[in-house]
């Protein structure tokens, strides 16, 4: 089973709120996913991003392949540093 950490859409028309999940490759975007591992708010201002290092790290290590778009707020909420520094190559 090929997982995959992706962002899974709630909220209204035109004012989204996304958690981040691990999920099946196969699984439609809101459909069944593994593990929720954080949330994601664009409507503030700031954006926020909140994230369970801890469970992401442990997804990430397990092969787990992120979308361009978590990947990128994985990098800015600071977890690939962390990832990094945990597994040292």
């Amino acid at each position: 089973m090929a997982a995959s950490i992706r962002l899974m859409r709630f909220g209204g028309k035109k004012k989204p709120f996304y958690r981040i999940v691990v999920a099946d490759t196969r699984s439609p975007r809101d459909g069944r996913f593994i593990e929720q591992v954080g949330t994601y708010d664009p409507g503030k201002d700031p954006a926020e991003i909140r994230i369970k290092e801890e469970k992401a790290i442990g997804w990430l290590k397990k092969g787990a392949q992120p979308t361009q778009t978590v990947r990128q707020l994985l990098i800015r909420s600071g977890v690939t540093k962390k990832l990094g520094e945990a597994n040292p190559r």
